[in-house]
């Protein structure tokens, strides 16, 4: 095992009515007139937006609202909120919803204090030094970006979807976790969280660095359960049990528990997020198409670590005279088990052409150091054209 720091401020209020708590944790964080930052209509219908500014208003504590967040967040609305919360002199940000909600949260409290463009800090231009709080009424068990240290935003000039140089700077300060929220979402949904979920922890497991036995453990135990929980909710939203599981999960899944003291790959989130620049898709199911063909491509390089994966993990049983049989049984295990919950896992599943991986590369390559990138295998330019290749032809 590596050394490492891990530092995870976050405050956690998990479980049903814990949302009556949001007043409290915000003033426990500082904030006196808050910036509500949401979606559409989802936290109107399931009630946590009358929850959440039930008890502002009863608390005293003004609020102005960013609304109308997409799933694969834009720069727009990040400069929108900018401009928002220093008008409005806002000194909390409060993110009512999922991943794409709170990381446009986290860019505006990054860009809030910055005379520049807050994509400078995308683009390595400048560094993080401070942010506004962020809260967090989480309402989709997916992306984990209540507890991470990191944020994915859509730059529309150019269409750049990047993730920001990791910092704990931008960690929120708190994260009020009602499980029966998700309840209200679509089957799909559920699905493409639940991989999300699974891929943050696989980014971790599959690594090069020896002797990290008790992370690994951890790592299969969170697969396992999400194997067990996602099903479960994607046949009945309703399954109180299942959508607990499937909350913390998704938290603990990237908030790098997991992940202290081994060198991280993340080569399939830099595809998957090509894939979902170009065609829009949901970012789970961008993954649950990458990330197999991720690991066809790279098993060689480490048959055993995807042979412990297709047994502790996936349930098969080891050939220990054929270990790479094991391995790719367990691959096509995982592509059949997220196929079963109605994700697509191929190209044609969200129809994306084979004819686009040229430009997909190209437009890779215009990122600051985009090539390689991946740890457990470097992935270079024509590497990412073979991985896509498969993709396609699944």
């Amino acid at each position: 095992m590596d050394a490492f720091t891990f530092y995870c401020p976050t405050l956690f209020a998990f479980g049903d009515g814990e949302e009556k708590k949001t007043a409290e944790l915000v003033r426990k964080f500082g904030g006196s007139k808050v910036l509500l930052v949401y979606g559409g209509g989802s936290v109107k219908r399931n009630g946590a937006y009358d929850a959440v500014t039930a008890s502002l208003q009863e608390a005293g504590i003004p609020w102005v609202e960013l609304s109308g967040i997409q799933a694969n967040p834009r720069s727009g609305k990040v400069y929108e909120g900018i401009e928002l919360a220093r008008r409005e002199q806002a000194d909390l940000l409060l993110a009512l919803g999922g991943g794409s909600v709170i990381d446009t949260a986290k860019a505006i409290g990054i860009g809030v204090g910055y005379d520049g463009d807050f994509w400078d800090f995308f683009t390595g231009k400048a560094k993080i030094e401070s942010t506004l709080p962020v809260g967090v009424v989480l309402t989709i068990s997916a992306a984990g970006s209540e507890a991470s240290d990191s944020t994915v935003i859509t730059q529309e000039r150019g269409n750049l979807k990047w993730g920001n140089p990791r910092t704990d700077i931008i960690r929120p300060k708190f994260a009020i976790m009602n499980p029966r929220y998700p309840m209200s979402l679509p089957p799909y949904q559920i699905a493409s969280g639940a991989a999300d979920m699974m891929a943050h922890i696989l980014e971790r497991y599959f690594s090069n660095t020896p002797d990290v036995e008790l992370t690994d453990q951890l790592c299969e135990a969170l697969l396992k359960t999400i194997l067990n929980a996602a099903p479960k909710a994607v046949a009945n939203p309703k399954d109180y049990a299942a959508q607990a599981d499937l909350m913390w999960a998704g938290m603990l899944a990237h908030n790098n528990t997991c992940g202290v003291g081994r060198a991280q790959d993340w080569g399939s989130h830099q595809m998957g997020h090509e894939l979902s620049a170009f065609y829009d898709c949901a970012h789970g199911a961008s993954l649950a198409i990458m990330l197999p063909a991720w690991m066809e491509y790279v098993m060689s390089h480490d048959v055993m670590r995807f042979a412990r994966f297709a047994v502790n993990v996936m349930g098969c049983e080891m050939d220990h005279s054929n270990p790479e049989r094991t391995a790719r049984e367990g691959i096509e295990k995982l592509r059949a088990t997220w196929s079963s919950w109605g994700l697509p896992t191929s190209f044609a599943g969200i129809q994306a052409k084979a004819e686009d991986i040229p430009a997909m590369v190209a437009h890779r390559a215009e990122r600051p150091n985009g090539f390689p990138f991946g740890n457990f295998v470097k992935i270079g330019p024509d590497e990412m054209a073979d991985v896509m290749q498969i993709a396609a032809n699944r």
